[in-house]
């Protein structure tokens, strides 16, 4: 048996594209790994430049949504992919390639010396489909999904990969935490939420600002989401004066373009402090079940960045202090010390 039957699928599929998109189909290499069972390909043109091939392997992939938020997307101003062909039941797409070097390449090649200007750009970028979304664009980010992601915490991170037993107080504190998180983030007010708005999905394009990848699963929610998904990038971090600085600029913007941030500075960061919990703890359970359920073990070198993120949040909120206990036992360390309300 052919060991990679889709591959063979698509290159198939590729080749009776025909004079529409004449492709060195033999040309056909990786372009990008993906945490899902999505996978994308670079192929040459007959001429000049490339373009790229999606392969999402239905039932376990759907391309729709990603059809639907590039449209949506693109229609509030901002750089996505132009879908040259699909074929949604067999789950391939041929797209508009935006080349290789993701913000995450561009900060390590340049270190660090060009970050002003990427976050700048990607923050005004974020501005701009949030001030364009309408309600109903795109599913709800509501009380179910947000506690499904959170989870993935207990059954992921703290059972399989630090293997650690809670009993049944722990549980109830945890459940309790839970319940304080998502009541924060619904008390938001809603916009478009890409979901994964961070330095491996923004390409470098030069003027058009960031290109924009791996946003099929985008909600209307909390208005923080996004923004502390960039700022607090599970990939790369910064100092917290720099992030705060750029968290200001962002919030700034968003007052211009009349977005409804909270109009005290303070109160604004609260909510994101929170969301990014929310986030992070989802963070950690996603990326033990990468490495212990998909065999994809590098998601464990960003784990630290990720429970740093979380710990300092934990010890600036009493009202969060028994999550902060328990996270405390769970990566068997002592209590810190240090809440504000």
């Amino acid at each position: 048996m052919n060991p990679d039957a889709r591959l063979e699928e698509l290159c198939a599929w590729l080749a009776r594209l025909g004079k529409d998109h004449p492709l060195r189909v033999d040309t056909i290499r990786p372009a990008s790994t993906d945490a899902s069972f999505r996978r994308y390909f670079r192929i040459d043109r007959q001429r000049e430049g490339s373009v790229i091939a999606m392969d999402a392997p239905p039932p376990a992939e759907d391309c729709g949504p990603f059809v639907h938020a590039a449209e949506v997307f693109a229609a509030a101003g901002v750089r996505v992919p132009r879908i040259l062909a699909a074929e949604l039941e067999r789950g391939f797409l041929l797209l508009e390639d935006f080349g290789a070097t993701t913000y995450l390449e561009r900060l390590a090649l340049d270190k660090g010396r060009d970050a002003d200007r990427l976050y700048r750009e990607a923050s005004d970028a974020l501005v701009r489909f949030q001030a364009a979304g309408r309600p109903g664009g795109f599913p709800p980010y509501d009380r179910a999904l947000l506690m499904r992601e959170l989870e993935l915490y207990p059954e992921w991170y703290v059972a399989r990969h630090r293997g650690v037993v809670l009993d049944n107080d722990e549980r109830r504190r945890l459940r309790e935490a839970f319940d304080r998180l998502v009541d924060a983030a619904l008390a938001q007010p809603v916009v478009h939420v890409h979901r994964d708005y961070h330095s491996r999905n923004l390409m470098v394009l030069g003027e058009d600002g960031p290109g924009i990848l791996d946003f099929q699963d985008a909600v209307e929610g909390p208005i923080t989401y996004d923004a502390v998904s960039l700022f607090r990038d599970a990939y790369v971090d910064w100092p917290e004066d720099r992030e705060i600085d750029w968290v200001v600029r962002y919030w700034e913007a968003a007052r211009a373009a009349r977005l409804p941030v909270a109009p005290d500075f303070g109160e604004f960061y609260r909510d994101y402090e929170w969301m990014g919990v929310q986030r992070q703890l989802k963070v950690l359970g996603i990326f033990a079940r990468l490495s212990h359920r998909d065999g994809k073990h590098r998601y464990l070198d960003d784990m630290p960045r990720v429970l740093g993120y979380l710990r300092r949040t934990l010890g600036r909120y009493g009202a969060l202090g028994g999550l902060a206990r328990l996270v405390d036992r769970i990566e068997a360390d002592q209590p810190r010390v240090g809440y504000t309300s």
